[in-house]
């Protein structure tokens, strides 16, 4: 578990608080069918090439507690570097292709990389590159387009739940004005219960489309990891540069 908090924590190390407006949200009151609601979410898609993101954060599981900043570079569809600093420098780095995820961090000197294989069991939902970009983007994790969903109204948000499979439940929550997404878990039941929840409180307009401001992830197995996040600035389509490689001398760690 702690070995993977790591790498769950630069994963989740991006949203945003900027000088751009808060987006106004509206609760939803009429009840919509599931196509309706997924077709106004995937109207928010963004269109950039690439995206840069500074941000501030805040970690903390039942043995410890961090704040740090993160610097996050993302070339659509194509490579996600996460860079996370502590009184200014690097502290750890993490590279997330469609084909793998790789990091490091240097206060035990340790590196993994891998496929997404270890992380989908953990998470208890089959995960890829693209989905992981879509926790960035404050998009569903899962396309919506392929699943078979029901959709009421609770507490003021549009609500889709897939039906349980393999004793995984699903939920999706949106706001009425845009159908931006509010929060998303997922909980797996059994034996090795765990759960994933990510909430967006608020969300800011770009030029290139809507991004979150804010992300709380709460992840829980056996223990429970909150993770808070707060993006300081977004640019977008800048010619960026993705540097990443292991340092010499460090030890790889496998995850179970």
């Amino acid at each position: 578990m702690k070995k993977i908090t790591v790498l769950l924590l630069l994963i989740a190390l991006a949203s945003c608080k900027s000088k751009q407006a808060v987006v106004a949200e509206q609760s939803a009151t009429a009840d919509k069918g599931a196509k309706a609601v997924m077709e106004g979410h995937y109207k928010n898609r963004k269109d950039f090439r690439t995206l840069h993101i500074s941000a501030g954060a805040n970690y903390k599981d039942s043995k410890q507690s961090h704040s740090m900043s993160a610097d996050i570079r993302i070339k659509k569809d194509e490579i996600i570097l996460i860079s996370v600093r502590f009184l200014g420098i690097t502290m750890a780095k993490a590279m997330i292709t469609p084909e793998k995820v790789s990091y490091y961090e240097k206060i035990n000197n340790t590196y993994f990389e891998g496929n997404y294989a270890v992380l989908s069991r953990w998470l208890g939902t089959e995960l890829d590159y693209n989905k992981v970009q879509n926790i960035f983007l404050g998009e569903t994790i899962d396309n919506l387009e392929k699943g078979t969903y029901q959709s009421v109204i609770e507490n003021g948000l549009y609500k889709l739940m897939a039906k349980q499979k393999n004793q995984i439940t699903k939920q999706f929550y949106f706001e009425g004005a845009n159908y931006l997404l509010k929060e998303q878990a997922i909980e797996q039941a059994g034996q090795e219960a765990r759960r994933l929840t990510i909430k967006y409180p608020a969300h800011k307009e770009y030029n290139k489309g809507i991004l979150p401001s804010e992300i709380k992830i709460e992840a829980e197995q056996k223990d429970r990891v909150y993770i808070s996040v707060d993006y300081n600035n977004v640019t977008f389509d800048e010619d960026l540069s993705f540097p990443y490689s292991i340092p010499e001398g460090f030890e790889q760690i496998l995850i179970d």
